[in-house]
């Protein structure tokens, strides 16, 4: 390679260099030059430090009983520490227990997979995009193209509208895609899979879901609604530069709406990855239409509930901060405590 040639990529990788320091957060990058933990607690510990409020972690790995790490605050303004059994807002990993309900009634010829939104529910024909094209399928997957309602400019983040309210921010917009050719992630494909779960089986799916999964699985703290539990029993909620508890902010709408404690989701995941919770049916169906990990985010909560088959291992993370850049540390946290695991 020729010397000119050589300095001129030089020239080029430091500017690279430079420019993506300088729209990497100062905290992020000092984050991640600061070397991993050597035990999961250690680094637990370490992301109080990094500006989370509190963290709960759970472990289940093949042929060891599960553990729980906790650090930081349940509660900030009366200091009462992070407890392993507290209730959590799990956001949109409620759209895992939804899925798996689907999968049961597209088993049981209560639901199909190739009828159209249209069809299930046609008072939405002429306020959805391609909603004769758009199946139950799609909408489960997030191939169908419809808008996100929560990505809606005037959203209420605040104050939390019900399932009519916040469809409305979906209706009349133009569709992101045609449906089929893409995918994107839509908290309306959720919404309107509860109102035809409601309208199929006569009753909430709230109740199927109790029945046909948690009741199934033997889990005594995981509810569907917040309005279902004690508030005092709910992990507080912070965003970066406000200062209140925002536990309180009620989001009812299917697909985010689950409170649990870490150990109920870490039971449910372990039952969703190995075929406990579904008969061999409905785990076809169900590895035919949606993913077995997931993410949750609401406002002063974030989750990331994940199955790593080459451990074996069910992790589960809880962060009761959000905002800013609580997502990137969370990740960092969870991608660490993934090493240390691999390592041990």
């Amino acid at each position: 390679m020729k010397k000119r040639t050589r300095n001129i990529i030089r020239v080029l990788l430091f500017a690279g260099t430079a420019i993506s320091l300088f729209f990497v957060p100062w905290d992020l990058l000092k984050i991640r030059l600061t070397p991993a933990s050597d035990t999961i607690q250690e680094q637990v510990n370490a992301a109080i430090d990094m500006g989370l409020d509190g963290i709960i972690v759970y472990v289940d790995k093949a042929g060891s009983e599960p553990q729980i790490y906790t650090a930081g605050w349940n509660n900030r303004a009366d200091q009462i520490p992070a407890e392993p059994d507290v209730l959590f807002k799990i956001a949109s990993i409620s759209k895992l227990y939804i899925a798996a309900a689907t999968a049961k009634l597209v088993a049981a010829d209560s639901l199909s997979l190739d009828k159209t939104l249209a069809e299930y529910l046609p008072e939405l024909k002429d306020s959805i995009e391609y909603s004769d094209q758009i199946t139950l399928k799609m909408m489960v997957n997030h191939t169908s193209g419809i808008y996100n309602y929560s990505n809606h400019p005037d959203f209420p983040w605040a104050e939390p509208p019900g399932n009519a309210e916040a469809l409305r921010f979906a209706l009349n917009q133009p569709a992101n895609f045609k449906p089929g050719t893409q995918y994107r992630y839509s908290n309306t494909n959720y919404l309107l899979l509860g109102e035809i779960l409601d309208k199929t089986l006569g009753y909430s799916h709230h109740k199927y879901i109790k029945k046909e999964i948690v009741n199934k699985l033997g889990l005594t703290d995981t509810y569907n609604l917040l309005s279902e539990v004690n508030a005092d029993d709910v992990m507080s909620g912070y965003y970066v530069g406000y200062e209140p508890d925002i536990k309180a902010q009620d989001y009812v709408n299917p697909g985010g709406s689950m409170v649990a404690t870490i150990s109920d989701v870490g039971i449910f995941l372990r039952a969703l990855n190995d075929g406990t919770l579904l008969n061999d049916e409905e785990q076809k169906i169900y590895e035919s239409i949606y993913e077995f990990n997931h993410t949750g985010e609401l406002p002063g909560y974030l989750s990331i509930a994940r199955y790593h088959k080459d451990l074996d291992a069910v992790v589960v993370q809880f962060v009761n901060t959000s905002g800013g850049t609580s997502w990137s540390k969370m990740e960092i946290v969870y991608n660490r405590i993934i090493g240390i695991l691999k390592e041990n």
